[in-house]
């Protein structure tokens, strides 16, 4: 391997150093300015920090470079299409977020600066886990990406239930990262390295020591990405954390989670697939269900958006499932990130629109004669529904479009029925919400500010477009998926 320059390797991992930068910045500021002054300053500094790592996250596609490497060993960061079109979707999220933050933070009295220095530094640590290509730089990824998020959960203190959601995340995280940090260890026994190359070369050798960790790091990843049995969090963080941090959360951690899982099963334990291949296919099944069964019986919105959360990831599981025996598993399972990100977001800015104090306005009656009060916000969640339901001509259709192609071509049919017919069930539960909104009266204020209806006029183009035009953006994640695996596959 070539050696890189210091100059180039600062290059590399800019985008992660500038986004952990504005974090600290706002952390120095606090010092030198009156409180309310950063608060003020807050939002502006983030967007830009996103603004310019975007950029130079853009300048970056189609180059592949490695850095950070130790003396003998594998380079443990690699800038490569796959980690470029991760940070991407990481940046867009981020950028959203602070969209929809503007006005909701002072209205519901949470406006305090530590949430932007929060959301920044956890959003470092997402970028970080699509870069890395050593199993301890995941790890300590998973724990920049996850620390932030337990504080913000905990955000509306002293609220019982931001408290309680904020508990819960960070007992059961801990819980989870030790159980990764388990699968690390016995991976490492086995392979005698934590590089993912050098494990991807020892792994078939490791014998039951190998499977057990990974069926640890499964475990792990499973909770990160809220796949079922390892979700039981997701739907009481998700009510309890205010609606800004349940909408950052929801595509942040989770598309984190299948960054660092696509990186470490589909090209490390690749020899290892007809192993855990059924596994993560079982799992994926058994997200489906309960995330959409469940979701038909939740009177909260958040707690609906919770459990339609869960069954989103069975779909992206089933593309992870896929990806052994499929070309395109991968490249379906970026494609479902990326509309799912636009989706989602529209869908919580409503939802934020909605809600009329902290904790208020969040039941689904509280969306009957939406349509009467503001059509055009009306008729964008009834959009987002239909998208996260898979009607054409949306993003979500799209989507899921090509997870179930990929999933056919794997040959796990039966995990495609199961898709199918779980996407028909979440059809009761999604437009419920646009039966309300259309076949009811009902009174409520809804708080449209500029910021958050940019955000959802961006969202409702996006999802509009990649429902229009799916084949172009899905050439983009093809792309991405096949240099990614090249270079861990040593391409």
């Amino acid at each position: 391997m070539e050696f890189v320059t210091p100059t180039i390797n600062i290059l590399i991992v800019l985008p992660v150093l500038l986004v952990a930068g504005g974090g600290a910045l706002l952390m120095l500021l606090e010092l030198f300015m009156a409180e309310e002054r950063v608060k003020q300053w807050a939002p502006t500094l983030a967007i830009i920090v996103l603004a310019l790592a975007f950029l130079q996250t853009i300048g970056l596609w189609g180059q592949t470079h490695t850095t950070f490497t130790p003396e003998g060993s594998s380079p443990m960061v690699i800038l490569d299409n796959f980690a470029t079109f991760l940070n991407v979707i990481f940046l867009l999220t981020g950028f959203f977020t602070v969209l929809i933050s503007v006005n909701y933070l002072p209205r519901v009295g949470l406006n305090r600066s530590e949430y932007y220095m929060l959301m920044l530094f956890s959003l470092s640590g997402m970028m970080l886990m699509g870069m890395a290509n050593d199993l301890i730089l995941v790890f300590l990824a998973l724990e920049v990406l996850s620390i932030p998020l337990y504080i913000l959960a905990g955000l509306s203190r002293p609220r019982p239930e931001s408290e309680e959601s904020a508990m819960k995340y960070f007992f059961l995280g801990a819980f989870s990262s030790a159980i990764f940090v388990f699968g690390i260890a016995l991976t490492y026994g086995a392979t005698g390295s934590t590089a993912l190359p050098a494990v991807l070369a020892g792994v078939s050798n490791g014998g039951a020591l190998a499977l057990a960790g990974v069926a640890m790091m499964l475990v792990g990843f499973g909770f990160k990405v809220a796949a079922a049995p390892f979700h039981m969090w997701t739907p009481d963080v998700y009510e309890g954390a205010p609606t800004v941090v349940t909408a950052f959360m929801s595509v942040g951690a989770k598309v984190g989670g299948f960054a660092a899982m696509l990186r470490v099963f589909v090209s490390a334990f690749g020899s290892l697939g007809q192993t855990w291949v059924p596994a993560v296919a079982v799992i994926a099944a058994i997200t489906l269900i309960i995330g959409n069964v469940v979701a038909i019986v939740q009177p909260n919105i958040k707690r609906m958006l919770a459990y339609s959360s869960i069954a989103h990831a069975g779909y992206i599981l089933m593309a992870v499932a896929a990806s052994v025996n499929s070309p395109d598993g991968v490249s379906a399972a970026l494609f479902y990130m990326f509309a799912y990100l636009f989706t989602n977001l529209g869908a919580f800015a409503i939802a934020i629109a909605a809600e009329r104090k902290l904790g208020e306005g969040v039941m689904l009656d509280d969306y009957k004669g939406l349509a009467k009060r503001s059509p055009l916000l009306a008729l964008a969640m009834a959009y987002f529904m239909l998208s996260l339901t898979g009607i054409p001509p949306t993003g979500g259709f799209s989507g899921k479009f090509f997870v179930f192609r990929a999933t056919l071509e794997a040959g796990l049919v039966w995990l495609a029925v199961v898709g199918v017919i779980t996407s028909v069930v979440s059809g009761y539960y999604y437009l419920r919400v646009v039966y309300l909104m259309y076949m009811y009266d009902g009174e409520g204020e809804l708080h449209t500010k500029p910021a958050l209806l940019t955000a959802v006029a961006l969202t409702v183009l996006a999802t509009l477009v990649l429902g229009l035009l799916p084949g172009a953006w899905y050439e983009i994640t093809k792309q991405a998926a096949l240099q990614g695996l090249q270079v861990l596959a040593g391409g």
